[in-house]
């Protein structure tokens, strides 16, 4: 399946009459944060796939609406009628928040080459930046992990289940000395680096870091976990080329 990740930026090449024509063959769509939710709206009408989305450290005008108090967890109280297809939430947008939550999209199943095993498309998501000036959805690294383990019980459940931990990480930040800068609103987050570690994902998906300069690193590698940093837009195969290679496809 080919997925598209943004962030960041509104991106002409989609928020276009013409978005169908430029990705005709995209399964879902990933958003990384700091992006208007009208553009999010946008993606979902126009595209017509499902659409999983998390906040940045911008752009959070909606964001109370997702959260009951500032230090978001798993157990943040939803309606009852914004729970659909096992623990997949929305709101208004159409479009399913996956801040602090671990979802699961069976529309979307395949079969693990790995594991062998029938499984939902599964995504954990997070999120925020680095705490650089106190502002709404910002946490140092030691609120992170917190958040973090909060998520483990779902995934180790995935891991007896499924053979596996989970598909995809999206986040707003990167992770520590990948794709980050040096400054305090932009460095990674170093629980994260001990996440996909730990639990393995096919792929990150972040955004924050800005793309200025066609030369600086966008996809990069860390352990087995491949890196993906979404500004603007980029597109991904899962499971990734050289596994479906191998199936003979």
């Amino acid at each position: 399946m080919k997925i598209l990740c943004v962030s960041d930026q509104i991106d002409p090449l989609i928020y276009s009459v013409n978005a169908q024509k430029n990705f005709p063959d995209v399964d879902a769509v990933l958003c990384a944060g700091d992006l208007p939710m009208d553009y999010v709206d946008f993606i979902v009408t126009v595209l017509n796939k499902p659409t999983y989305f998390i906040f940045g450290n911008h752009n959070l005008k909606e964001y109370k609406y997702y959260h009951n108090n500032k230090n978001p967890s798993p157990q943040t109280p939803l309606p009852e009628d914004a729970v659909i297809n096992n623990n997949i939430t929305k709101h208004d947008h159409g479009a399913v928040y996956a801040g602090f939550k671990v979802l699961y999209n069976r529309e979307l199943s395949y079969t693990d080459l790995r594991t062998k095993k029938e499984t939902p498309l599964i995504i954990a998501g997070v999120s925020g930046s680095r705490r650089y000036n106190n502002g709404l959805n910002q946490y140092t690294d030691s609120e992170m992990m917190f958040r973090l383990l909060l998520l483990v019980p779902r995934l180790i459940l995935n891991k007896l289940r499924y053979g596996k931990y989970l598909d995809i990480f999206l986040t707003h930040a990167p992770p520590l000395n990948i794709h980050d800068k040096k400054d305090p609103c932009h460095i990674g987050f170093k629980c994260y680096n001990w996440f996909i570690k730990t639990f393995r994902p096919e792929y990150m998906v972040h955004g924050h870091i800005h793309l200025y300069d066609q030369r600086e690193e966008r996809i990069g590698k860390y352990g087995d976990t491949t890196v993906v940093n979404a500004y603007a837009h980029c597109v991904i195969q899962f499971p990734q080329k050289q596994d479906k290679h191998n199936t003979g496809e």
